[in-house]
């Protein structure tokens, strides 16, 4: 190849470079801008609830009273399915990626990331008509058994229309994320890292906890965190699920509601204060889902260095 031509390949390289550059540049600033503009946005249309009085509030109470159930019934909904999707998604993954033949593997991958694909509406559906009435059996059972632990306290709702079953809903419909990202991050243990611990006699369960699950925890904790999001942001499922209500520490009676599902509820009719009580929910709702990615930011960043990767 000529020097000429070799020039005008840097050349053209280099420009692609710049072109590269700069479009990644601007989609890192347009992400920056829409979430400044929708944060000030939130903080604008929530101004008039925190300057009302009190007595105009939904409750009569004043906003604090308003949005405390709503928001623990949020946080509860989100880590119920935490709890369960998380170590159901990470046994899954590994089954995927080191126990399960490759031509049952990569099938069985293709149905878990399939779940990802079904609407919420449809989850929320299955939840209302199918698993809320079977678990009422159980739900009853547990008023009647384990009554005294508060969470299993009685009466046990008749529809099954409950917290538990909001968070199982859930589990499920976050479960692929989990499953996938873990799988992958699984599958990109670097294979000398396992050879060296099978060379030394390790099983393979000895393996993955030595070399596959330190390696991969960055990557867990980021899986988990991005499920965490999706419980916490989802609407149209817990709205069909849950029955409404006020705040109750029982995880089987009816009652309890989430940001995400007060708001898609009543927004349709709300106006004036009440709207701005709705938007404001969705700013607490903003700031929740900031302050734990920024938790589990910190978290990943701290534990990196110890992953195994190095």
């Amino acid at each position: 190849m000529s020097t000429n031509a070799l020039r005008r390949t840097g050349g053209g390289g280099q420009s692609g470079d710049r072109i590269f550059s700069g479009a990644s540049l601007a989609a890192g600033c347009l992400i920056l801008g829409v979430l400044f503009s929708v944060a000030v946005f939130l903080i604008i249309q929530a101004l008039p609830v925190f300057g009302a009085d009190p007595a105009e509030i939904t409750g009569g109470e004043g906003f604090f009273t308003y949005i405390f159930p709503i928001v623990i019934g949020t946080v509860i909904a989100a880590a119920i399915a935490l709890l369960i999707a998380t170590p159901l998604g990470i046994g899954v993954a590994l089954f995927i990626s080191h126990y399960a033949p490759r031509r049952f593997a990569q099938p069985f991958g293709y149905v878990i990331d399939l779940l990802a694909a079904i609407p919420s509406v449809v989850y929320g559906a299955w939840g209302y008509s199918v698993l809320a009435p079977q678990l009422a059996l159980a739900y009853d059972w547990l008023a009647r058994n384990m009554g005294w632990i508060p969470i299993f306290e009685g009466p046990a709702s008749q529809t099954g229309r409950t917290m538990l079953t909001a968070g199982i809903v859930l589990a499920v419909m976050v479960l692929p994320i989990i499953t996938s990202l873990s799988r992958e991050i699984f599958l990109q243990t670097p294979s000398l890292h396992e050879e060296a611990a099978l060379a030394m006699g390790a099983t393979r369960w000895e393996m993955i906890t030595m070399a596959v699950l330190p390696f991969a925890r960055p990557g867990i904790i980021s899986a988990a965190m991005l499920g965490l999001g999706r419980a916490l942001g989802e609407t149209m499922a817990v709205a069909l699920v849950l029955s409404g209500g006020g705040l109750t520490a029982s995880l089987i009676q009816s009652g309890n509601q989430t940001i995400a599902a007060e708001i898609a509820l009543n927004f349709p009719e709300a106006f004036g204060l009440r709207l701005s009580e709705l938007i404001a929910a969705g700013l607490v709702l903003f700031v929740i889902t900031l302050a734990v990615n920024m938790i589990a930011r910190w978290i990943i960043s701290r534990h990196k260095e110890f992953s195994g990767a190095n």
